[in-house]
């Protein structure tokens, strides 16, 4: 029971790495606020939680509008009067390069992907200042590391992220906060699998493609990356840093000959 007693906010934990992430916080004792646009995905997960035993509640926010995020921040303290784990998930991928992405597509990654980190983090954290305690969870990609085709606003805003959780350690270890990444690689979760459906006459071979990236030969999976989440949540790290959590298969630091 890792998080026994602490109260945890997800950000798009209605499917995919959010949701698995939810699921394991919840098993480990914490009391989780499960976020998503999606009102059924996210209810669907407290249900889950609550079947299992766990405790969980489900507040709809828009993790790009402001008015929204404080709502939910608000909503979230007065009823646990405090939260202690903030994991920034929520986010959108985006395909093509420069020249061949439009500016109304470009902004949509930009603004979820980043200001979707900066909202939550503005209005938590305050709350953690005042208990001079937390730790915060922000996703970022191994596509922050290396160069893959046709991602240019993914890999920007992933990258970005990576700096964004550097920079924050800095202000906010004074106060006993701490800030770190994590960086996955390809993860086959409902939106990728998707993605192979819509995006490739043989998804199957386009999977084939993708397992080829990875050491590992395979994609990860959204449990992988939870227990990457749940170790920055926990005591356990509590001597990491600004640090970036690679869990990518070996895709960063190797290469198959």
């Amino acid at each position: 029971m890792r998080l026994q007693g602490k109260v945890t906010l997800i950000t798009g934990s209605g499917s995919g790495i959010g949701k698995s992430s939810a699921l394991l916080f919840a098993k480990e004792g914490a009391a989780v606020i499960v976020n998503d646009l999606d009102e059924a995905r996210g209810n669907e997960t407290v249900k889950e939680i609550r079947d299992a035993g766990g405790e969980a509640v489900f507040i709809q926010a828009d993790v790009t509008d402001p008015e929204s995020v404080q709502s939910m921040v608000n909503q979230a303290i007065a009823k646990f009067g405090r939260i202690d784990v903030l994991f920034n998930n929520a986010g959108i991928s985006g395909v093509g390069a420069i020249h061949e992405v439009e500016p109304d597509a470009w902004d949509r990654v930009i603004n979820v992907n980043i200001r979707g980190v900066f909202l939550p983090c503005k209005y938590v954290l305050p709350h953690m200042m005042d208990r001079r305690e937390g730790s915060v969870i922000n996703m970022s990609s191994c596509i922050a590391e290396i160069g893959l085709a046709r991602r240019a606003s993914y890999s920007a805003t992933k990258g970005a992220v990576l700096a964004l959780t550097k920079s924050m350690q800095v202000d906010y270890a004074p106060y006993n906060i701490r800030v770190n990444a994590l960086l996955p690689g390809t993860i086959l979760t409902p939106f990728v699998e998707d993605y192979l459906r819509k995006s490739y006459d043989n998804p199957e071979e386009a999977y084939e493609g993708l397992k080829k990236r990875q050491l590992s030969g395979d994609l990860g999976r959204p449990d992988d990356v939870a227990k990457a989440a749940l170790f920055l949540a926990s005591d356990d790290s509590k001597f990491m840093m600004g640090s970036p959590l690679y869990i990518d298969g070996g895709v960063v630091f190797g290469k198959n000959a």
